[in-house]
């Protein structure tokens, strides 16, 4: 029994199948299928049994998955507390919704170790829907993005981290471009350009699009909001942004904002983590640092840029070894 094998399965039992179990690993569909299997035949049990509702918990998987979970949780304060020990530098795993990592979380996390050299950090993309998990069974500390809900967030924390405002962009030629009043149904036939982030149900974007029933056939996904914009300044489509993330591209003239009824939305991104009293000495630092003038003006940068000597690309998984 390997902590790999507990992983995978922890991660199948509380996200309902071995697809989004992969996602969140960063790994393939058949390696977590195989630590599965290994699992199955050690302890002598499915654990896990498909119908064609999803993955549902054997008898012994059920009293199974909170010990596996337990297990998972206290490797990870062990490895803690041997790098302690050696005096190494503590860890910090951030998982993040796509947005958040490609723009707000560098700098933050820039000024949060110019302030406390003595931790690490690292940033994860995650969909909303995985935090819960990840942050229960101890496969990330800090969860960045939408409020958590549901009962696997329960006893969590959700701290409101930055207020602010979702917009739509065009290029300054697309057709709807000057007019006044634009109902949000009006764009509901466009071409929606979108990063990681609107695939996501559980977020602002994705649960917009689905109440427009904005058709699959009228979604491009990008590999950031980055790349949206670029092929909405190209007319490509509409793009939804984060209004202080897109003004230097409105002041340069190569979007426009879209005059869309209620806009901007005011809306909040969350710091959630584990309790207060089971946060690590890592995690509450940050905790309070966000509530600094400094994390706010990090935050607010809208080119996301942070030092040469402190720049960490954040990689399309949720789980560090």
């Amino acid at each position: 029994m390997t902590l790999t094998q507990l992983e995978a399965f922890v991660l199948v039992a509380r996200l309902g199948s071995v697809k989004a179990a992969a996602q969140a690993l960063g790994v393939s569909e058949p390696a977590v299928s195989g630590a599965l299997a290994a699992l199955r035949q050690q302890l002598g049990d499915p654990l896990v049994v498909k119908t064609p509702v999803g993955m549902t918990l054997s008898a012994g998987g059920q009293r199974f998955v909170p010990i596996a979970s337990q297990i998972v949780g206290l490797a990870a304060e062990g490895q803690a507390a041997i790098r302690q020990a050696q005096g190494a530098p503590a860890q910090l795993r951030v998982a993040a919704t796509s947005t958040v990592a490609e723009f707000v979380a560098p700098p933050l996390l820039a000024a949060f170790a110019a302030r406390n050299g003595s931790i690490e950090s690292s940033v994860g993309v995650s969909e909303s829907a995985e935090m819960s998990t990840l942050l229960r069974d101890r496969l990330a500390d800090v969860c960045f993005g939408p409020h958590l809900t549901g009962e696997a967030a329960v006893d969590l924390s959700c701290e409101p981290m930055m207020r602010y405002g979702l917009i739509v962009v065009a290029s300054p030629g697309h057709r709807l471009a000057g007019a006044s009043g634009i109902p949000w149904q009006a764009l509901a036939k466009e071409d929606w350009l979108v990063d990681p982030s609107g695939m996501d149900p559980s977020s602002e974007i994705g649960i917009l699009m689905a109440h427009l029933h904005v058709p699959d056939g009228r979604v491009q996904v990008f590999s950031n909001q980055a790349a949206a914009w670029l092929a909405a300044e190209q007319g490509a489509g509409v793009a939804p942004a984060i209004a202080h993330l897109a003004s230097r591209h409105i002041e340069r003239g190569v979007l426009c904002r879209l005059n869309v009824v209620s806009t901007p939305v005011q809306l909040l991104w969350y710091a959630s983590t584990l309790a207060a009293e089971r946060r690590s000495p890592a995690v509450a630092a940050l905790m309070r640092f966000l509530t600094t003038p400094e994390a706010m003006q990090a935050m607010h940068r809208s080119d996301g840029a942070v030092p040469a000597s402190r720049f960490r690309p954040p990689v399309y998984v949720t789980l560090w070894s």
